[in-house]
């Protein structure tokens, strides 16, 4: 099996630095995982936040935790350093080669779209969409956690809130007519969607997280390649 990641983000217009933080981080045991989070507000300010929650997520799943204890441990760390008085939404997609499924840790309000290979019942949209309160406001809390089979032909979307600014029934279009091989291009598409919905001017930070599952190559020596567009 071959996992593509593809991620997509721009700032609130007028702004110069997004709230939203995504990073990829390999997992101990085999695979990776795509964090993604949005911190409260805008600009430098969430931007530190969610860096926060990112990096300290990051660090403990490559120790070899699990998903929702890292959610929990960032939580606990944001509450206790900020007072309860910010936030920040955490969407944590992982797929995990050592259980050979896809797990997918949610704080927050976004929905994370999947498509679902059903064999011989070609595939199924889901919304996974749990109520799940954020991170860093309430003393106690847990994410909701959803695990999907890891098998060609899944793929996943996350959001940040902004970019649902385009109509629903548009991101799952997109998602539903995904192709594993697709990656990057689905999260442009879903992307340019909500800017779009937002007339070309963002009124929020927007960031998208694609993860597909594919068919592998033929190659005898395995290559894993990244790809960074980063304007300035």
């Amino acid at each position: 099996m071959e996992i593509r990641v593809g991620v997509a983000k721009t700032p609130k217009f007028g702004l110069a630095e997004s709230g939203d933080t995504v990073e990829v981080v390999e997992r101990p045991h085999g695979g990776l995982s795509v964090l993604l989070a949005d911190g409260q507000g805008h600009g430098r300010s969430a931007k530190g936040v969610s860096r926060m929650v990112v990096s300290r997520a990051m660090a403990l799943i490559a120790e070899g935790a699990r998903d929702g204890a890292a959610a929990r441990a960032v939580h606990d760390f944001l509450f206790a350093a900020r007072d309860g008085k910010v936030s920040a939404t955490l969407a944590i997609v992982s797929a995990d080669l050592r259980t050979k499924t896809v797990v997918i840790s949610r704080n927050g309000e976004p929905p994370v779209l999947a498509l679902v290979p059903r064999p011989g019942e070609g595939s199924e949209i889901m919304s996974i969409s749990e109520d799940s309160a954020p991170i860093g406001v309430y003393d106690r809390m847990k994410p909701a956690i959803a695990e999907l089979p890891l098998v060609p032909g899944l793929v996943v979307a996350a959001f940040t809130d902004g970019a649902l600014a385009a109509p629903q029934d548009r991101l799952v279009e997109i998602v539903a007519a995904a192709r594993p091989q697709q990656a990057d291009a689905v999260a442009a598409k879903l992307l340019d969607e909500a800017v779009k919905a937002d007339h070309g001017k963002p009124h929020d930070d927007m960031s998208v997280a694609v993860l597909t599952v594919g068919a592998g190559s033929d190659r005898l020596t395995p290559i894993r390649t990244l790809a960074v567009t980063f304007p300035v």
